[in-house]
């Protein structure tokens, strides 16, 4: 728990997002996760959101974090989808490739509150993704 500038007690929630890559292009190693990270990361404190876990497959990549209950989510998806869709492409041509002309997200994403589920458990569930089953 936190306390917000005028010393009210400000509970952070905690979110999975998963985003994944148009036509489920499995254009993600490590070092374009690793970027698409570093994008996040840079946007998200000016919503007041922090990384807890990232981890990605080949055509996603799973985020839990945390933010306040009042942050404008679907802003900041947007902006993070944009700006990361626009670098990920410059910075490497061969995606651009196999995305020509497309955004690098899918249009949709999937989001959900990790209330009822123990942080534990969803980090688990991030950490285990791209692993070989």
């Amino acid at each position: 728990m936190k306390l917000d500038s005028n010393h009210h007690s400000v509970f952070l929630m905690h979110y999975h997002l998963v985003l994944v890559v148009k036509y489920r292009r499995k254009v993600i190693n490590d070092t374009v996760s690793e970027r698409l990270r570093e994008i996040f990361e840079n946007i998200a404190p000016n919503y007041n959101i922090t990384v807890e876990e990232w981890n990605h497959d080949g055509d996603h990549i799973h985020v839990l974090f945390k933010g306040h209950p009042n942050t404008q989510l679907s802003k900041f998806i947007n902006a993070y989808k944009s700006a990361s869709s626009r670098l990920i492409k410059k910075e490497f041509p061969q995606i651009r490739k196999s995305l020509w002309k497309e955004m690098f997200w899918s249009r949709s994403f999937c989001l959900l509150t990790t209330g009822g589920a123990n942080i534990d458990t969803i980090r688990r569930y991030i950490e285990t993704q791209g692993e070989k089953k």
